[in-house]
């Protein structure tokens, strides 16, 4: 321990401390229905485009807004939301304690209260309000059920290490503090929107209780304009890619460190031993890219063949209909084929890290854990706006730009065009186009989430930023505007998902009933 910096010896003691199991009863399900509604629930989390850190929020937000919906009770909603989240495997069976029913409905009925008072003190949006405390809510129904967030002890292990690497010049070091923050959340734990207030709320007013409940609700309005310039701090999204392009050696020390919680301090003893641990974590984790893209790619198609589905149905073959008097099959299976065959694509071309990037790795650990201050990336100096450049070139960037947009979506229309596909579905493939064009991006990402190398311009990067990066950013505002209003998931959520999940509680029960008359013969 004598080699290992402060910083790393408090980071040891986090993993090696040792957490206490609940003897409590817990909540179990049949595991016969466990299985149908897990497969629902992977088919209805692969529609909501979303990483894999945020689906269990994700679903806890959903199960919440639709039980809202009939009743506002905490007692009512508690119980029936944890076992629906058993239900979807989100926790093994037998792992949720029952005696957490009691805190998650008494947060429900605390949240609610706080939603109340705030409406009735203050005069915002109630629809804005409302969308916060679900934001908090579910986040805190997270933080109840799963405790111990297995990202927040490395992620404020990295916070303290990048928090001195950062200078904004023209603002204060608490502004710079809690952007690092944000951008450590972002960039390692995957924290989206919703948690990202939840975490900003509580470190400004703690955790909320019936004793600061009023103070919460007198003071909200105020807190959420501060935390919301914070959210959009013009300058975040160089911090967050700053943090985010050196990651990836904190993912991998942190497999090393859970495979050997308890003994972590003898492991950064043996020098050795760590380095081989850490070359065998990479190894690990390369072997786990195919899985993770493969089911992205999934997700993916499920998620544009919906929406494609929607378009096709209700605006792209009734225009057909009306101005040609039919269905144009070719046009619609240009739109069709293309995301499939470009998803194709990506997936064949996915290369896995070799061995020379795990050195690399091994490396970069090493310095972050015995070094003092670690080697890492030069120091980020920003200013929380831009400075302002010369009108005339700021002109002549705005063109270039233009130009790139003009010439790649203008070289897709003339395609198009030749092969006489008529103009609606022009704008149908475009639209399709630029949302395949961002997710293969992010597919590309997942597939290169390991690989530790100088991130250099060269003549192959800029070509691909000329002709895709207009389809990319087109195509990431398109994917978020589609998850919010697609009418797919409205019905899956309130048409489809209500009487499903009914259906699975009584059949839980009537094969609960079925083997108490069974254990009657015995």
């Amino acid at each position: 321990m004598a080699n290992i910096t402060k910083l790393t010896q408090a980071l040891v003691a986090g993993y090696d401390k040792v957490y206490s199991t609940s003897d409590d009863k817990t909540i179990s399900v049949n595991p016969l229905v466990a299985e149908l509604a897990s497969w629902y629930e992977k088919f209805r989390t692969a529609m909501d485009y979303r990483a894999d850190e945020v689906l269990l929020r994700s679903a806890i937000e959903r199960i919440l807004k639709r039980r809202l919906l009939l009743s506002s009770s905490g007692e009512v909603i508690a119980a029936p939301l944890i076992r629906e989240l058993v239900w979807a495997r989100y926790f093994p069976d037998s792992s949720v304690p029952e005696s957490k029913v009691v805190r998650v409905a008494q947060t429900i009925d605390l949240f609610l209260l706080l939603e109340k008072k705030i409406n009735q003190k203050h005069r915002i949006n109630t629809g804005l309000v409302n969308e916060w405390i679900i934001d908090l809510l579910s986040s805190e129904i997270e933080d109840i059920l799963k405790p111990g967030n297995e990202a927040d002890l490395m992620s404020n292990f990295i916070y303290q290490l990048f928090r001195g690497k950062v200078t904004i010049s023209d603002d204060s070091e608490e502004t710079r503090d809690i952007q690092v923050y944000i951008a450590v959340r972002r960039a390692y734990a995957n924290d989206d929107l919703a948690l990202l207030r939840y975490r900003l709320f509580k470190q400004y007013f703690g955790k909320l209780t019936v004793h600061n409940l009023e103070k919460v609700s007198e003071d909200f309005a105020g807190a959420k304009r501060k935390l919301e310039e914070q959210l959009k701090f013009p300058a975040r999204d160089k911090i967050y890619t700053y943090i985010k392009n050196q990651t990836i050696p904190f993912s991998i020390l942190d497999d090393v460190f859970r495979k050997h919680q308890g003994n972590v301090s003898i492991l950064v003893g043996d020098e050795d031993q760590l380095n081989l641990e850490i070359l065998n974590a990479c190894a690990s984790r390369y072997k786990t890219i195919r899985a993770k893209v493969n089911r992205a790619i999934v997700r993916s198609v499920i998620f544009i063949f919906f929406t494609k589905a929607a378009f096709a149905l209700f605006i792209e073959g009734t225009f057909e209909r009306l101005i040609y008097g039919q269905v144009i099959i070719s046009s619609l299976l240009i739109n069709t084929l293309s995301p499939v065959i470009l998803m194709i694509i990506v997936g064949v071309l996915i290369k896995t890290p070799g061995r020379d990037n795990s050195f690399r790795i091994q490396k970069k650990i090493n310095t972050i854990l015995f070094d003092d201050p670690p080697i890492l990336d030069k120091d980020l100096i920003l200013r929380r706006r831009p400075s302002k450049i010369d009108p005339l070139l700021w002109g002549m960037f705005m063109l270039l730009w233009l130009a790139t947009f003009a010439l790649s979506f203008g070289g897709i229309v003339f395609i198009l065009s030749k092969l006489r596909v008529n103009p609606l579905s022009q704008g149908v493939f475009i639209f399709f186009l630029a949302i395949v064009s961002f997710v293969s991006y992010r597919i590309n990402r997942t597939a290169h989430m390991y690989i530790l190398k100088d991130r250099r311009e060269n003549l192959g990067s800029l070509i691909f930023d000329f002709f895709f990066m207009p389809f990319i950013q087109v195509g990431r505002k398109l994917t978020q505007a589609v998850s919010q209003i697609n009418i797919v998931l409205f019905i899956f959520d309130f048409i489809i998902e209500t009487p499903f999940k009914g259906i699975v509680a009584f059949f839980e029960q009537w094969l609960l009933f079925l083997r108490t008359q069974r254990e009657k013969l015995d």
